[in-house]
C-alpha cells in the first residue's frame, strides 16, 4: 500500500509539473506572473549559490526553523500541563477557558502590530506569536484526550486499588497521548502560519521574509521557491512528529 501510494504521489507531482510547464509555454499568463518549473529551478540554484537580499538560503532556513523549534516546543511545554490541569480541575477550567475561547478565534495577524509595538522587530515577538497561535491548539487537544479516557478503564484501575496519581499516570495520560500528538500535528502547521505571518511584516531574515522581499520585487519564481521550501520543511516536521508518535504510542494505528 505504501509503495503504491508513493508511486501515485510521484505520478501526480510529475503530472502537475508537466501541466504547469505547458501552461507556462502556452503564454496564458505573463512569464513574470507564472514562471515555468525550469525558471523556478534556476532561481533555486541561483539562491543556493549567491543567496538573496544579503542572506544565504541556508541562513533563512536556519532562522525560521530555530524560531519554530523554540515557539513550538514552548507551546507544548506550556499547553500540555495547562490542558491536563483544566481537564482535572474545574476551578482552573473556569478561570482559563473564557480566556482561551477569547484568544482562539482572533487571527494571529491581528496581534502583530501590538507585538511589534511592545517587543520591537527582534526575535521575541515572533516567538510570542507562535506561542499565542499554537498553545490553544495544544490545550484543547490535551483536554480532548483526557476526556476521551474510557470510564471503564478508570473503574477497573480503582477496583485494583490504584491511587488517583497512579490512575492519572498509568491510565489517563496514556489514553490522552494520541489526542495530544494529533494536536501537535495540527499545531506545527499553525506555528508555521504564525511564523510566516510575522516574518512577512516584521523581519529581516527567514523564509517568510524571503517570500515577502521577492514578492515586492515581483520575482515570482523566488516566491515559489520560498513557498515550496516552507511546505517541504513543514511536511518533514509532520513526519518527525508521526515517527515520535509511533514510538511513544505504538498501540495507535498509523494514519
Amino acid at each position: 500500500m505504501a509503495l503504491r501510494f508513493n508511486w501515485a504521489t510521484t505520478l501526480v507531482i510529475i503530472g502537475l509539473l508537466v501541466i504547469w510547464q505547458l501552461v507556462s509555454l502556452a503564454g496564458i499568463f505573463p512569464a513574470f506572473a507564472l514562471p515555468s518549473p525550469v525558471a523556478v529551478w534556476k532561481s533555486l540554484v541561483e539562491i543556493l549559490r549567491q543567496g538573496y537580499g544579503g542572506q544565504t538560503l541556508a541562513a533563512d532556513i536556519y532562522v525560521s526553523c530555530l524560531r519554530i523549534l523554540i515557539g513550538f516546543v514552548g507551546a507544548i511545554v506550556i499547553g500540555v500541563p495547562i490542558g491536563l490541569m483544566m481537564s482535572r480541575n474545574k476551578f482552573i477550567f473556569d478561570i482559563i477557558d473564557p480566556l482561551l475561547q477569547f484568544v482562539r478565534p482572533v487571527p494571529p495577524l491581528a496581534y502583530i502590530p501590538l507585538l511589534v509595538v511592545w517587543f520591537g522587530i527582534g526575535e521575541l515577538p515572533k516567538i510570542v506569536l507562535i506561542l499565542v497561535g499554537t498553545i490553544p491548539v495544544i490545550i484543547i487537544g490535551t483536554m480532548s484526550g483526557v476526556k476521551s479516557t474510557p470510564p471503564l478503564r478508570i473503574s477497573v484501575a480503582r477496583t485494583l486499588g490504584a491511587s488517583n496519581a497512579q490512575i492519572f499516570r498509568k491510565v489517563v495520560l496514556p489514553s490522552a497521548l494520541p489526542e495530544i500528538f494529533t494536536a501537535m500535528r495540527v499545531g506545527i502547521g499553525v506555528a508555521w502560519t504564525c511564523l510566516v505571518a510575522a516574518e512577512l511584516i516584521a523581519a529581516s531574515s527567514g523564509l517568510g521574509w524571503l517570500v515577502q522581499f521577492a514578492g515586492q520585487a515581483l520575482q515570482v519564481s523566488i516566491v515559489i521557491v520560498g513557498i515550496v521550501i516552507i511546505g517541504l520543511i513543514g511536511y518533514g516536521m509532520e513526519l518527525i512528529i508521526r515517527k515520535i508518535e509511533s514510538a511513544v504510542v505504538p498501540w495507535r494505528g498509523n494514519i
